[in-house]
């Protein structure tokens, strides 16, 4: 058994193996921006079926004021083009939605197109990355290249944001406090809620309420009730069952009378008068625990957790140790969490000394209540007694920054380099297709992120780099590698996956090592350290000719 309720990790592991590469219907060519395929039928009536591209996609910013991104949904990304092909039906619409004068040999065009010419390299999914540092690089025929943009995005774009929020949680709460995802019932739509469930679990959550998210991606599946159930029940004659079999014996016990019992016990105890506390809500703990004697958690904060839902609660769980079973724990979903949670493992200490019952001062504390990271601080600083966060809306929301911001860049065409001015600076873009570095310092912590042009040599290890700012000139050192880390890996090409995809286990494991690799004061909350991404000296200087070369001339008079 979990905290909660049952895992599915063993029995739903057969089904996940053999649905892990089910495609998404909802991604598919049709899943774009209408310019996407108006410019390309502009290309195909300029006959530039045969030119050959290269898109750069990437993000300018990283999130939420911080330091570092999380790079997810590849995965997603592969099924995509595994699949990509349009149907009749889409021939169909798209003949009726366009121009009327568009060719007939076009739409036979795109009905044969599929991504078979097409190269993706990309970076290990779940690695830190940062800022100009292309995530995936898309190499191929300018047409079928240019129609990926849109799906592509929007595939990494949440998926990327919210792993990154997720470990930021992760990171404030520490590895010890359990983190649980409770997020769909405030998420954007379904698709948002399960991909929500997902990359958060990826981040670092340990499990989500999202039923559906649990059985396709084998993410464990915890929750208890709600405040309805405790409202549901106006007093004691509202419980149609009270009796329970002990857990060894099987012999039948009044779970009802054992629990007042301890109440009326506890009263004294705790010096807390019966007369406060709910008979509704001792009820509807009673009939819970008698459903779910095993993982019996309730929440304690319907009406008072002091005065009624504490008590009740002890009393419940003191008659189901009775009867041989252990209570899991509370829920606390509103008041003041850090007051409450103190108050709640100390009279949890107090009953665990009074009645010998050492396991009793190990029960569970969940608290939820729109907790967000700055909840999760500040509860740190007061010192709370909280061994679970549930987190719902500020998470799957990303409210502190609801959008990444990838975007999707021409920088070759035909082995010839393209860049896009700007006058702000930080829009324009880096030219060429490029490889990209990870050089670490002696300590094993990433340094710097170094982009070269594919003709270059690879950096070595032990041997002077001159690493340069893209645009300010003044701003270079020259960096010695103790380790240099390719990024790219070749993830598509020939019509097929060309590597090993990790499970979601093993890519929520490499989000943790990665994390590990940077240095503290990068991934702080409060005014993190700039992570470096520099250029090589030949980058630098074909960049600034090329922008030279491109740039407009302007005239005084």
């Amino acid at each position: 058994m979990s905290s909660f309720m049952r895992t599915n990790k063993t029995d739903n592991y057969n089904f996940i193996e053999q649905n892990r590469f089910n495609h998404n219907a909802v991604v598919q060519p049709l899943l774009t921006d209408l310019y996407q395929i108006t410019m390309a039928y502009a290309y195909w009536k300029s006959g530039k079926t045969d030119n050959v591209a290269v898109f750069d996609l990437f993000f300018r910013t990283n999130p939420f004021h911080g330091e570092f991104t999380i790079f997810a949904g590849l995965e997603e990304c592969l099924k995509f083009l595994d699949n990509f092909r349009y149907s009749d039906s889409d021939m169909e619409y798209l003949k009726q939605t366009l121009d009327a004068n568009i060719e007939d040999e076009f739409y036979e065009y795109l009905r044969n197109l599929t991504a078979k010419d097409i190269t993706l390299y990309a970076i290990e999914e779940g690695s830190v990355a940062f800022p100009r540092v292309p995530i995936i690089k898309i190499e191929g025929p300018l047409i079928i290249a240019q129609l990926l943009e849109t799906t592509l995005l929007t595939l990494v774009n949440y998926a990327s944001l919210m792993a990154t929020n997720s470990a930021r949680y992760r990171m404030v709460a520490g590895k010890n406090i359990q983190l649980l995802e409770f997020g769909l019932r405030r998420a954007q739509g379904p698709d948002g809620g399960l991909s929500a469930s997902k990359y958060a679990y990826i981040g670092g959550f340990d499990g989500t309420s999202n039923v559906l998210a649990g059985k396709l991606f084998n993410i464990p599946v915890k929750g208890t009730h709600a405040h309805a159930y405790i409202t549901s029940f106006s007093g004691i004659s509202d419980l149609k069952t009270r009796v329970l079999r002990h857990k060894q014996t099987g012999i039948t016990g009044d779970l009802l009378e054992t629990a007042l019992k301890h109440r009326n016990n506890l009263s004294n105890v705790l010096d807390i008068s019966t007369e406060e506390s709910s008979e509704g809500e001792l009820a509807a703990m009673v009939s819970f625990a008698i459903a779910f004697p095993d993982v019996f958690m309730a929440l304690v904060d319907t009406y008072d957790v002091k005065r009624s839902g504490l008590l009740n609660f002890c009393a419940v769980a003191l008659a189901l140790n009775d009867l041989g079973y252990r209570a899991v724990g509370i829920r606390i979903d509103s008041g003041d969490l850090a007051y409450l949670s103190c108050l709640a493992r100390e009279t949890f200490e107090t009953i665990a000394e009074r009645f010998k019952i050492p396991w009793f001062n190990q029960l569970t504390i969940v608290a939820s209540n729109d907790i967000n990271e700055d909840t999760i601080l500040s509860l740190n600083e007061q010192g709370h007694k909280i061994d679970c966060f549930g987190i719902g809306t500020h998470l799957v929301t990303c409210q502190r920054q609801p959008a990444l911001g990838c975007v999707y860049k021409l920088v070759e065409i035909n082995e010839q380099a393209r860049i896009k001015l700007s006058q702000d600076v930080e829009k324009v873009t880096m030219p060429g297709s490029k490889n990209a570095y990870r050089l670490y310092s002696t300590d094993g912590h990433a340094l710097i992120d170094l982009l070269q042009k594919v003709t270059e040599s690879p950096p070595e290890v032990g041997q002077k780099v001159l690493c340069r700012h893209p645009f300010q000139e003044s701003k270079r050192a020259y960096v010695i590698p103790s380790r240099v880390e390719p990024l790219y890996k070749v993830y598509w090409k020939d019509g097929r996956i060309c590597q090993d995809l990790p499970t979601l286990e093993q890519v929520r494991e490499k989000v943790q090592r990665s994390l590990k690799t940077v240095r503290n004061d990068h991934k702080r909350t409060l005014n993190p350290t700039p992570y470096k991404v520099a250029v090589s000296d030949d980058l630098y200087n074909f960049i600034h000719d090329l922008w030279l070369q491109n740039a407009p001339i302007g005239e005084l008079s």
